[in-house]
């Protein structure tokens, strides 16, 4: 067996929306999130250090998709998903402070037995987004 080539990193996460619309909307508008993309099927979102968010219309996804490059396989998600944002711990107060300026209620908060920090926040569609200082993981 030859050696396993190197994954750089985490390029894309993706959340199934029901109103890609209302999902931008509060992506661009609470988290601060740049749009690079927008289709009738998706929008995707500079989510910092090459990361990417994805958000798909739900049901619009499952078939695969076949254009002049090749294929893209259908997917599809369903329930509460979790994704997380790395931010900086100084910035943290900031965030709270910005969350309550938009209205939005905090459904959790954790301190780590590392030193990180998590501010749970749910999306328009419930889904689980968490804001996560440094100390979470080991290499985080």
């Amino acid at each position: 067996m030859t050696a396993t080539p190197r994954i750089s990193g985490l390029l894309e996460t993706s959340l199934y929306v029901a109103d890609l619309d209302r999902a931008s909307a509060f992506y661009e508008g609470v988290l601060g999130l740049r749009v690079m993309l927008r289709s009738p099927r998706l929008v995707a979102l500079d989510a910092g250090r090459q990361g990417v968010l994805l958000l798909f219309l739900a049901g619009a996804t499952s078939a695969d998709v076949v254009e002049a490059g090749g294929t893209i396989p259908g997917h599809e998600g369903a329930g509460r998903l979790h994704m997380a944002f790395a931010v900086p711990a100084e910035d943290l107060d900031a965030w709270r402070a910005r969350l309550a300026t938009a209205g939005v209620a905090l459904t959790g908060e954790m301190a780590w037995a590392r030193g990180g920090v998590s501010l749970y926040i749910a999306d328009p569609d419930g889904h689980v987004v968490e804001l996560a200082t440094p100390g979470l993981w080991p290499n985080y």
